[in-house]
């Protein structure tokens, strides 16, 4: 009896020690994943200046009048401030390399600075503009043996500060001009689509199965089938939105409202599944005293039990949302995997989605993108994160405990 007793009590043990074992592997994988992430991409959310000295008087001919209107842009492009910004590279910094130093995107910083400030095309002034990548990733201590002799010889003339352009910029070939605002905005008003389909019509769904739907084998069909979708791979659903959005309907490719319907198609099922969970949890009490009052069967749904069950709802909405965020699968298949250097004005214009911008980022063979690659991880693991921040919030804001 006592050895069998002895078994017992190591056989808690070691599970309880597997199971420790289990959380700290999991814990480490996650800081690993964190701590990559964060010493790669850290680095792409800055760039490295160089101080530029400029005088644009007797090279940019543009009166104060063009640069207020809505073509101050084309005036300026077309008065040849490129090569002017160039050549004042050239002047500057010949012997080190010239207009070589600088990045494709220089003379748009030298553009926006005028834009706000034309007092610079009258004096000489001097402006740090964004270096090229070799420069710029020299750097930051990841150069090659040239690229850090010639940082060593520009010296205090290079600078480091904030990529804002990153923040407010598309896809770009080059990667200091590269931005994430083009995907993070195809992101949105994909997400938007989705959950403007996906959220009544599976509250609803989830309404009828629990309130309406009588108990028979079509019903259990309904049920099973809900609960098989939401296991299905997403790339499934990606072909589903290939064959139905573009190759019966003919919507337009890489939009965002077809990478919406597609991802609305993945979603849905989850929110069946976490509608029905949250609607069973109110208690037959809450719509038996509703009915006792004369509530009528559509009272009792929409006036006491969908109000009880929401923040069940709304929490299991925002995770498939959040899921449905970081798929990539379903938008490749719908040719959101386009190079889109603007970000779209409506549902209908070419976009693309972060996860998938980081998917193309990540091919590329230009040493830039890896540190953009993991910066863009980086936002969108702040932006999931945040999501289910909310999702926390919400239940237990809202949570009522029977």
């Amino acid at each position: 009896m006592q050895r069998r007793v002895r078994r017992r009590y190591a056989a808690e043990r070691r599970f309880r020690l597997l199971g420790l074992a289990a959380v700290f592997a999991s814990a480490a994988f996650l800081v690993y994943l964190l701590a990559t992430m964060l010493a790669q991409g850290a680095s792409g959310f800055t760039e490295t200046r160089i101080a530029l000295p400029l005088d644009l008087r007797r090279h940019v001919a543009v009166t104060p009048a063009q640069l207020h209107g809505a073509g101050a842009d084309l005036a300026l492009a077309g008065a040849g401030l490129e090569g002017a910004v160039d050549a004042a590279a050239n002047a500057a910094y010949g012997r080190q390399g010239g207009a070589s130093l600088l990045s494709d995107g220089a003379w748009l910083r030298v553009r926006d600075a005028i834009k706000r400030d034309p007092e610079l095309l009258s004096a000489p002034a001097t402006i740090d503009v964004p270096v090229a990548t070799a420069i710029d990733m020299a750097y930051k201590g990841d150069g090659t043996p040239e690229s850090e002799a010639a940082v060593a010889r520009l010296g205090n003339r290079l600078s480091r500060g904030l990529n804002v352009s990153f923040f407010t910029g598309a896809d770009a070939t080059d990667p200091t001009r590269a931005g994430i605002w083009g995907a993070l905005k195809g992101s949105l008003l994909t997400m938007i689509v989705t959950l403007g389909l996906a959220f009544p019509i599976g509250v609803l769904s989830a309404l009828y199965l629990e309130e309406y739907a009588p108990r028979n084998r079509w019903t259990d069909l309904i049920e099973v089938s809900i609960n098989n979708l939401a296991a299905v791979p997403s790339i499934i659903f990606g072909l589903l939105g290939l064959a139905v959005f573009l190759g019966t309907f003919h919507m337009p490719r890489s939009g965002a409202i077809v990478g919406g319907l597609t991802l609305a198609l993945m979603t849905m099922p989850v929110i069946v599944i976490a509608g029905r969970n949250a609607i069973t949890a109110v208690p037959p009490s809450i719509r038996d005293a509703a009915r006792a009052l004369g509530a009528s069967p559509i009272q009792v749904v929409f006036h006491h039990v969908l109000p009880a069950a929401l923040p069940g709802i709304l929490t299991g909405t925002i995770i498939g949302m959040a899921r449905a965020l970081g798929e990539t699968a379903p938008l490749l298949m719908i040719g959101m995997r386009a190079f889109i250097a603007a970000p779209p004005g409506k549902l209908t214009d070419p976009a693309t989605a972060l996860p998938v911008q980081i998917f193309l980022w990540s091919d590329e063979v230009q040493k830039g993108f890896v540190e953009k690659t993991s910066a863009a991880i980086i936002v969108l693991l702040v932006v999931l994160l945040a999501m289910n921040g909310v999702a926390i919030y919400l239940r237990n804001r809202f949570e009522t405990r029977w």
